[in-house]
């Protein structure tokens, strides 16, 4: 199935942005009369018709709507340090995005390797991944914000973080978890002892996420893959 994405859908008609209209038409040689599944990112799922084949501003006529589930077992946060190069970040936003995430937080830390990202640029990234990947509820990606900023106002019901210091900690895979998890991904450089600290007196739980000592990018998809494998 071929997915194609509209932010807000209403109404009988609706009209695609420039670029899912030049991708509809000219890359995929769609004609007038053929169908369309399109999804709004927040679980409807749509049947349409190009009633007006322009590259443009291609024209829709909606014919059905049907809600599809969540495929996730638990709503899944990963809080995670940008990478120095933007290329990687994208990298597991895609496919974080493919997997299974629910909302991905770029924080900085005290070894953080950068601090300005282009947060439009990653939201278009996670709405190919979605539609590549056929799912219907698109991840939100949140502002980049500070370390301790987030670990104050994080609410979910299961705090993790994933540092590398050889302490007690528990194997992610030993963990029973029942709702909503976040998981805090340090930088290369790793979380400084300070930011440990804040992270357990707020009732973080220490995680392993293997043997391996992983890069941020690996470690954060690897966080994903097991949250969707419990």
């Amino acid at each position: 199935m071929q997915l194609f994405f509209a932010a807000d859908i209403s109404g009988q008609l609706h009209t695609l942005t420039e670029s899912e209209s030049k991708h509809l038409i000219r890359v995929m040689r769609k004609k007038v009369g053929e169908g369309i599944q399109l999804t709004d990112g927040k679980g409807n799922l749509y049947t349409s018709f190009i009633q007006n084949a322009n590259p443009k501003k291609c024209v829709l006529e909606i014919t059905s709507k049907e809600f599809q589930k969540k495929l996730l077992k638990r709503e899944i946060h990963i809080a995670i340090a940008p990478t120095k190069s933007n290329d990687r970040l994208e990298w597991f936003v895609e496919k974080a995005t493919e997997i299974g995430v629910s909302s991905i937080t770029p924080i900085i830390c005290e070894h953080s390797e950068r601090a300005k990202l282009n947060e439009n640029r990653l939201q278009r990234v996670c709405i190919g991944a979605m539609k590549q990947a056929n799912r219907f509820h698109l991840p939100s990606i949140q502002p980049v914000t500070s370390y301790a900023d987030f670990i104050k106002s994080d609410e979910s019901e299961n705090k993790l973080i994933a540092h590398c210091l050889n302490d007690d900690k528990k194997n992610l895979t030993e963990i029973e978890l029942g709702g909503s998890v976040s998981v805090l991904i340090g930088p290369e450089g790793d979380f400084s002892l300070n930011e440990i600290e804040a992270a357990i007196k707020s009732d973080y739980l220490a995680v392993s996420l293997g043997k391996s000592r992983l890069r941020t990018e690996t470690a954060g998809l690897t966080a994903c893959t097991l949250l969707n494998s419990f």
